[in-house]
């Protein structure tokens, strides 16, 4: 598993936009480091573990190539 070192100031959706270029990868940060799920801005330093992301499929397959 990748991991990211925080830099003082980081959030939550400021280091999903960093990592994937989006924020709303935020609550899959999170649930992959429970340990500091309080924590709202972090600190210089702290190591967090990385998930990797389901491949997104693209919207514009029909229904039944799809793997929904």
């Amino acid at each position: 598993m990748k991991t990211y070192t925080t830099i003082q100031g980081d959030t939550w959706d400021g280091i999903s936009f960093k990592l994937f270029g989006e924020e709303r990868f935020s609550v899959q940060l999170m649930n992959a480091n429970p340990g500091h799920i309080e924590t709202v801005v972090f600190s210089g330093n702290i190591v967090l573990h990385v998930p990797e992301l389901p491949a997104e499929q693209s919207q514009t397959l029909p229904p039944w190539k799809r793997e929904d």
